[in-house]
């Protein structure tokens, strides 16, 4: 696409027939989009104003809530503007940060669930020392670990990205993520190996951690009594939900990027809205209803809102 004023555009073609549809995908997205910051928030809320909340655990999933609201402001506000603009455009450096701040996100949600299995595995396999171990010194280095991990991992490529030339403008998405790969001229397979370090420890590794952390917690807990077992059940369903879910997204993102030619264009733009809305709305619907301390709460709260 043509520069204007030193400044280049890359043509987001991922769009299914938003001459005809546009307005529904703009309700359709803003409906999804006010839900998701409505249902995360409250949640947050709950967690911030009662002092009962203020434990590792709680913390971690007030941090998994935020990080779902920024990683949604991160593509729904520009997905919406295209949905109702005559042309669906985006300035590169643009589209390089958005990609950034989505993979960065997407690391940091996965740090965050890490984060929760080692505090999870802590309070199951080794209670009496918990108050010991997850002071709260550790609990805030290892949030500030969980989005500054990604964020430097991510800054690599970006910068790198930004002084490759480009050959194609058109971009089959409907948003910045690493199918800009396929626009430039000349394939990097330095990038590439590194993209699949990023991939690999941002992704696998707090994956293979997770499930491990988990299988002992069974482990432990078929050996032991039935408040353990209850206990575990609980506190580490709803993680394992979570990751299973975002695991699954990952998957989707993966596949889309890689089988971007050999995959419809109804299926690319199904999944890649199935990616930016599952998650961000099953996150607080879980912890809400599956955590016990934050739904009696949140049923307090509503009650309240109902009796008013």
């Amino acid at each position: 696409m043509p520069t204007a004023m030193n400044v280049t555009y890359i043509i987001l073609d991922g769009h299914l027939e938003i001459e005809k549809y546009r307005y529904v995908y703009f309700v359709f997205m803003f409906t999804s989009y006010v839900l998701i910051l409505s249902s995360n928030s409250t949640v947050f809320c709950l967690i911030v104003i009662h002092r009962n909340l203020h434990e590792p655990m709680y913390v971690f999933i007030a941090a998994l809530l935020m990080n779902s609201m920024l990683f949604s402001t991160v593509v729904y506000p520009k997905l919406l503007i295209d949905f109702i603009s005559e042309k669906q455009i985006i300035a590169y450096e643009a589209c390089l940060f958005q990609m950034y701040l989505f993979y960065s996100l997407s690391g940091s949600e996965f740090l965050l669930l890490a984060a929760m299995s080692y505090d999870r595995y802590v309070s199951i396999c080794k209670p009496l020392q918990y108050p010991t171990i997850m002071r709260k010194r550790k609990v805030t280095v290892l949030l500030v670990l969980s989005w500054l991990v990604p964020a430097c991992h991510l800054a690599v490529p970006a910068v790198l990205y930004a002084q490759l030339k480009l050959c194609s403008f058109t971009l089959k998405g409907i948003f910045c993520n690493s199918s800009v790969n396929y626009n430039f001229c000349v394939y990097s397979r330095a990038l590439y190996i590194y993209g699949l370090v990023i991939l690999f420890d941002l992704s696998i590794l707090p994956m293979v951690f997770i499930l491990f952390t988990y299988t002992v917690i069974i482990i432990v807990a078929c050996r032991s009594g039935g408040d353990v077992r209850k206990k575990a059940a609980q506190t580490c369903l709803p993680h394992l939900l979570v990751l299973l879910n975002y695991s699954c997204l990952l998957t989707y993102d993966v596949i889309i990027v890689r089988l971007k030619s050999e995959i419809s264009k109804t299926v690319s733009f199904v999944m890649t809205l199935q990616i930016i809305m599952y998650s961000p709305l099953f996150n607080p619907v879980v912890y809400g209803l599956k955590m016990k301390e934050i739904y009696k709460h949140l049923k307090r709260l509503l009650c309240h809102a109902r009796g008013k």
